[in-house]
């Protein structure tokens, strides 16, 4: 009684493999998932360095799209002229906005965004670590027969995107949950320790659509409804790919604000540094509008969060003017 050490003992350590062995997908079957820690006692030494945990440690996603031709590319503003389209600049009469939020980003260019981090992903990668559960060979897609030279060619970024964009509408997901797909794909690549390639690359993201649509969707996704939009895929598969990424993550699903808020932020300095364009459009009256009663109904929702915990909140001018009508006193004139 009062001991704190535990009577259990693992035989072998609860981190994250250093090679890639053919037997590792024998081992994930015979794993029991009673001996698992809990995901704050299993949190690695160098989370620190990974994006998908530590809100200021650099996207991976980010740093690959700077490589080509496994060199740095480093433009000299001397040598190269910036081609580029202009900006349109807000004034006085007219402000420039774009629909694209933080939280409510644009959906159609925030998959476009991620598809092409996961083309530099697959374009940059350094190394062909991989695993038989998400080998499209030895698990098709469908049922034509896949090529002999499926894993020697990189896709190009409008197959990634039509592959993602199709998933993405059939199944009526948000922009939001595409982010997180992304963070998924990421934490997967840092604790499993494969590479994604020309080979795998469709399972690796429809196992992170899968998980990241019922992690953040209120009204998740069944795995037999993506067996609709893919006919040729049976549940059983569905399911031994779901069981197998959350085994590979260490059932570490959790992703904070501040890393949602980098990845999101990151993929937009990546559509500056491709061209891909945020159409930004004058800001309407009825716009307008829309984003003061966004306003007024955060400002309400921080109000009652301060009521609620019974926070002292310091009123300013403008605050003063609109509560003088309900703050009267009694005052006795002589």
């Amino acid at each position: 009684m009062g001991n704190k050490s535990s009577c259990c003992s693992y035989s072998s350590p609860p981190t994250r493999r250093k090679e890639v062995k053919p037997s590792f997908d024998e081992h994930l079957q015979e794993e029991s998932v009673g001996n698992l820690q809990h995901i704050s006692e299993r949190e690695p030494e160098d989370w620190d360095t990974d994006p998908s945990l530590h809100p200021k440690a650099a996207t991976l996603f980010l740093e690959r799209s700077k490589v080509e031709n496994g060199l740095s590319r480093k433009k000299s503003v001397n040598h190269i002229a910036d081609v580029r389209p202009l900006k349109k600049s807000s004034s006085c009469s007219t402000i420039y906005l774009d629909d694209s939020t933080v939280s409510q980003p644009n959906l159609k260019n925030t998959i476009k965004c991620v598809s092409l981090a996961i083309y530099y992903h697959i374009k940059n990668r350094t190394s062909e670590r991989y695993m038989e559960i998400f080998d499209e060979r030895l698990h098709p897609l469908t049922r034509d027969k896949v090529p002999a030279d499926y894993d020697r060619h990189n896709p190009e970024h409008k197959h990634i995107y039509r592959f993602i964009r199709t998933l993405f509408n059939a199944a009526q997901l948000t922009a939001e949950c595409s982010i997180i797909t992304l963070v998924y794909l990421e934490r997967l690549l840092t604790y499993a320790e494969v590479d994604i390639t020309p080979g795998n690359w469709k399972r690796m993201v429809l196992g992170t659509i899968l998980l990241a649509s019922k992690v953040w969707d209120d009204q998740a996704v069944w795995n037999v409804d993506y067996c609709q939009i893919l006919s040729d895929m049976t549940v059983d598969d569905m399911n031994e790919l779901e069981r197998q990424f959350l085994e590979m993550l260490q059932f570490n699903i959790n992703v904070p604000a501040s890393v949602y808020a980098k990845y999101y932020f990151d993929l937009r300095q990546l559509a500056e540094d491709k061209d891909i364009a945020f159409p930004a459009e004058p800001l309407s009256k009825e716009r307008a509008q829309k984003l003061e009663a966004m306003s007024r109904l955060y400002e309400d929702k921080v109000n009652s969060e301060i009521v609620k915990n019974d926070l002292k909140k310091w009123s300013s001018l403008d605050n003063v003017n609109s509560l003088a009508t309900s703050r009267r006193s009694i005052a006795i004139l002589s």
